[in-house]
């Protein structure tokens, strides 16, 4: 019988627990940020280690790489000056652009522009958003914690929200999955659209019990919470 594999991280070289972490983790969501420079370019770069935390305060988290020396690259930078920035989700009919946004275009060049995007002013930060993305989150700059010279985690409260028109219901705040069609990071260059879905009723106590009979979890039994 194969033995299952164990190890630990810390014995590992920061590479190869990048590569296990970003395969196992998976899927991610897709957070193609838009920043401004102070010359005035718009800046475009997607993450995903990103996620969403917290809803009171309404919070989203990106996980940002240094330079190889350490600095931040400009993404960081941006917000830090601006105090702003906006997330652009990413759906199947931009995902070619997205990843024209990673490559590694020298000071000066506009992934947007290099990209085919066109852009909307902010309604409520000074940073534009990606007109095609079919929703994006305009987000203020609420901490940055700063990890290791690698890494830093920059925690942004998401302030108005847009979203094209048909994915959300604006009476019940209903999300619809078919119009919308994300697209989720896997790991090296495989990504994957949603896929079949199915659905798991979250039950009270009182209605697990009900199906699982009363005696199910006995007197004194730790069943967790």
């Amino acid at each position: 019988m194969t033995a299952p594999f164990e190890v630990e991280l810390a014995a590992l070289p920061q590479a190869q627990r990048y590569k296990l972490l970003a395969a196992l983790v998976v899927p991610r969501p897709i957070a193609l940020v838009t920043t401004v420079g102070p010359d005035g370019i718009i800046n475009a770069a997607p993450f995903s280690f990103f996620n969403v935390f917290s809803e009171d305060p309404a919070l989203v988290v990106l996980g940002l790489q240094s330079k190889p020396d350490g600095t931040p690259k400009d993404t960081l930078t941006h917000i830090r000056e601006t105090g702003a920035f906006v997330v652009n989700l990413v759906d199947e009919a931009i995902a070619e652009r997205m990843n024209i946004c990673s490559v590694d275009f020298p000071p000066g060049v506009s992934e947007i522009k290099a990209a085919g995007f066109a852009t909307l002013p902010g309604t409520a930060v000074p940073v534009p958003r990606i007109a095609e993305a079919p929703v994006s989150l305009e987000c203020r700059h609420y901490m940055t914690l700063e990890v290791t010279y690698r890494r830093r985690l920059c925690i942004g409260e998401v302030i108005h929200l847009h979203a094209r028109p048909g994915i959300i219901d604006p009476e019940r705040l209903y999300v619809n999955l078919d119009a919308y069609k994300p697209v989720a990071r896997l790991f090296g260059n495989l990504y994957a659209r949603l896929g079949e879905k199915f659905v798991l009723k979250r039950q009270s106590y009182a209605q697990w019990q009900a199906g699982n009979g009363a005696d199910a979890a006995p007197s004194g039994t730790d069943s967790g919470s």
